[in-house]
């Protein structure tokens, strides 16, 4: 921190402790009996924190943006992978542990009868919290526009998607999946969160501006 006179007016600068951001951080809540992958994602537009949750067995999509968690499978169909095979390998691997806990995830996607990516984005264009009233006059956005825009620019926002290549960020969730499903097997896997390396030291930028010119 530091103490300064600007202008004949005290100025006290501290030093705030935070989470690094656009990094995948490891957690469990043990009394909800949940693993959690988060990642607060902060870009020139946006920031926002995205968190793959494992409950009950299974792996959601969990932000504030979403009126509900979002399995998994449903998720990665909407960004394009399209395959159950190539589904399971890009999350689990080779692995034949991670393959079965991942498995029972397929469930979910026929339970809400979705099989495409545009019954996919359809499914989550509706889940996403918006103010219809604002849109107004006669156009209204479609649920499949809400959830590219959402899926595009709001969910994991510091991974770009570019021309509606959504496979940079469907590599990145199944990452984050990976990570989960390690750590419930093993609990070395878990992030501390209290690491150093894991954070990351923010000074007040509007002040050490003024105080320079």
């Amino acid at each position: 921190g530091g103490y300064f006179i600007v202008n004949g007016t005290e100025k006290v600068i501290l030093v705030q402790e935070q989470l690094s951001k656009n990094r995948v951080i490891v957690e469990v809540d043990p009394k909800k009996e949940i693993v959690q992958a988060s990642v607060t994602s902060s870009s020139n537009e946006r920031k926002s924190k995205s968190y793959i949750i494992l409950k009950k067995g299974k792996l959601y999509l969990k932000h504030n943006v979403l009126s509900d968690d979002v399995p998994i499978v449903i998720l990665l169909k909407a960004m394009g992978v399209h395959s159950d095979k190539e589904m399971l390998l890009l999350v689990a691997g080779v692995d034949e542990v991670y393959q079965e806990d991942f498995a029972v995830n397929f469930e979910e996607a026929i339970k809400q009868n979705v099989y495409t990516q545009q019954q996919a984005l359809d499914w989550i264009g509706s889940k996403i919290k918006i103010n219809r009233a604002r849109q107004g006059g006669s156009y209204k956005r479609t649920h499949i526009q809400e959830a590219i825009e959402a899926i595009s620019s709001v969910i994991i926002s510091h991974v770009e998607v570019t021309n509606m290549n959504f496979r940079p960020k469907a590599i990145y969730v199944a990452h984050m999946a990976r990570r989960v499903l390690m750590a419930k097997h093993d609990p070395g896997m878990v992030d501390d969160r209290d690491y150093v390396g894991n954070k990351r030291l923010e000074l007040a930028g509007q002040l050490m501006a003024l105080l320079f010119e």
